[in-house]
């Protein structure tokens, strides 16, 4: 019975989004800044306090946010995310739908812009099109593609290369063994006549 309740409660605990200020930053009742911190998206906390109003992230090293980062804080309505780097791929779809559902007037998109790729450097990631986004996330498949063509090319190359070798060598094998047939016959053909000569020779002589 101990156990069951043990276990029940660890698993409410659990549950529960944790009140500590988070590692790497500081907080102030209900404010968390954890602004200029060198932070990456690795190294980001993984949750923050459940009655955080206000979250700094700003001047950061943020590429993306990891999904459902900001889903539970309910009591939230300023976030600051301006000063990253943030890249315009599939990774930054959640942050882009996060800003889409927030009020204008909280104005957390300001200053949010996309560092890469190029074709996207500068827009502010909440006006990106979703379809813009989409290109992005498959530019690496061009460079894969590229590359096995490559590697396809050069396997061609060499097992035509090595087909080449193999007829070389059963043509060559070809004429060496005719070469060696030729010897043969050849070799024999005298001796035959040598005996056909000492054969008429005795003949002749028992005459």
């Amino acid at each position: 019975m101990k156990g069951l309740l043990l276990l029940c409660l660890l698993f409410f605990c659990g549950g529960q989004r944790s009140s500590a200020c988070p590692h790497l930053c500081s907080c102030h009742g209900s404010q968390v800044n954890c602004s200029s911190r060198s932070l990456t998206s690795s190294s980001l906390p993984t949750s923050f306090p459940a009655s955080t109003t206000e979250l700094r992230l700003h001047n950061n090293l943020l590429t993306h946010l990891p999904n459902g980062l900001l889903d539970d804080l309910t009591s939230l309505h300023s976030v600051s995310l301006y000063g990253n780097s943030w890249v315009c791929d599939c990774g930054i779809l959640y942050l882009r739908a996060w800003l889409l559902h927030q009020p204008a007037s909280q104005a957390s998109h300001l200053g949010v812009n996309c560092s890469s790729p190029p074709a996207l450097r500068g827009r502010l990631v909440v006006y990106l099109a979703e379809e813009e986004v989409l290109e992005s996330c498959h530019y690496w498949y061009c460079d894969l593609a590229l590359a096995s063509q490559v590697c396809l090319f050069v396997f061609v190359v060499v097992q035509a290369g090595l087909l080449v070798v193999v007829i070389m060598f059963l043509k060559k094998f070809e004429r060496l063994s005719k070469v060696a047939r030729r010897t043969t016959e050849e070799s024999f053909t005298p001796r035959e006549g040598l005996r056909d000569n000492e054969y008429t020779s005795l003949k002749d002589s028992k005459i």
